[in-house]
């Protein structure tokens, strides 16, 4: 009997439903054509376009002509951070987060010339406003990078207060909402935004950018056009509009039952011997979580838990491999080794979540067995820490 596979690392990647997979098909049937040409076959691919990026403007909350669309939302952030930047000549510092994915931080240090200041956040992952307005207390910040929400902590910054500490200091606010758009309330506090596709169930292979019309960009490349670098890929864009529309529609229901399932998981593991939560356990997204378990590799959890059917992430969830240790746990002062890091998506349901937890205790414990670890009635680890 083949193994029941159950996917809990959609964070940055979820499934497609049948839906999104027929508006790929839909988009390569009728969408085939150069949308920058002016024959009839370009001008219907090219309404696909114009279409999907008004359906998009309208859960960013902008208008669609703030919208465009890039080959991956990696390239959409360093091209905002470039474009941004570009604009704002004579400037040269770049102010972010410490919790910042690596391609912003590379962007930044690639423009400013390594003039980058990172704002260290608190326990639960929130930035320090009061840091924060100090580092933007100089004249030559060129602009300010936040994720709205870190793909490993969880935690929702409190954007309203930063963008406002941001605009007093007259500096552009570029927030990356990879890990929020879709699940979420769409933030209203930027100046310049990135999401992400795959993350709410669209394609991978297509990003999307909105900047406001009040901020001055440039083009920080070769070619002198928009973010669209070689054209719009009309069936991606086409089928991220349409799974974005399919959560917002479910986008109240589904939340709750993603923040209740994500509840049980920190309540029951936050009970589990020597396994911390990490995040804020109110003001965060509703699909994720990250677990770090003292004593055990986590790669090797995964492994294990891999084996039973189940998938999860592990350590850093911006490292191309996927297993270097976590500098956005190190910056909240956690552990970074033993994390298991989980999105869940919404066809999740309550026995997925009950099998999880139960096969969870074991996996830990079978890797601390391997590891030498003693046991608990050997010698104590952490201990059971609340989340």
């Amino acid at each position: 009997m083949a193994l029941t596979r159950t996917f809990l690392d959609a964070g940055g990647s979820a499934p497609m439903t049948p839906r999104a997979l027929e508006a790929v098909r839909a988009g390569f049937a009728d969408g085939w054509a150069d949308s920058r040409r002016l024959h009839a076959e370009s001008r219907r691919a090219q309404a696909l376009v114009e279409g999907s990026r008004e359906a998009i403007a309208e859960v960013l909350g902008c208008p669609a002509h703030e919208v465009a669309f890039s080959p991956s939302p990696l390239i959409a952030l360093e091209r905002v951070v470039g474009a941004v930047h570009t604009a704002r000549r004579g400037r040269e510092r770049v102010v972010a987060s410490a919790i910042e994915r690596d391609a912003t931080l590379h962007a930044a240090h690639y423009y400013s010339s390594g003039r980058v200041e990172t704002v260290q956040v608190d326990a639960e992952g929130h930035l320090d406003l009061e840091a924060f307005a100090q580092a933007l207390d100089y004249p030559d910040v060129t602009l300010a990078a936040v994720q709205h929400v870190n793909h490993e902590l969880g935690t929702a910054q409190r954007l309203d207060a930063i963008h406002e500490v941001a605009a007093s200091h007259q500096v552009p606010l570029v927030v990356d909402a990879t890990a929020s758009i879709g699940h979420m309330e769409s933030p209203v506090a930027w100046d310049a935004l990135v999401a992400s596709p795959a993350d709410w169930g669209g394609p991978s292979g297509v990003g999307v950018v909105a900047v406001r019309s009040r901020t001055r960009w440039l083009p920080a490349w070769p070619e002198r056009s928009g973010f669209e670098a070689g054209g719009a890929a009309v069936p991606l864009i086409l089928a991220a509009a349409v799974a974005l529309q399919e959560r917002m529609e479910n986008r109240e229901k589904d939340e709750a039952h993603l923040r209740s399932l994500v509840d049980r998981i920190r309540g029951e593991a936050a009970r589990m011997e020597g396994v911390r939560v990490v995040g804020d356990p109110v003001e965060r997204a509703p699909h994720l979580v990250t677990l770090v378990c003292e004593g055990a590799d986590g790669e090797a959890i995964l492994s294990r838990l891999d084996k039973d059917g189940i998938a999860v992430g592990s350590g850093s969830a911006c490292e191309h491999d996927g297993f270097e240790p976590s500098r956005v746990l190190g910056a909240i002062g956690s552990p970074s080794t033993g994390n298991i890091r989980l999105g869940l998506h919404p066809g999740i349901d309550e026995p997925t979540i009950g099998r999880f937890l139960a096969l969870l205790p074991r996996a830990i414990a079978d890797v601390r067995s391997d590891a030498g670890m003693p046991t608990s009635d050997q010698q104590p680890v952490w201990g059971r820490v609340e989340s």
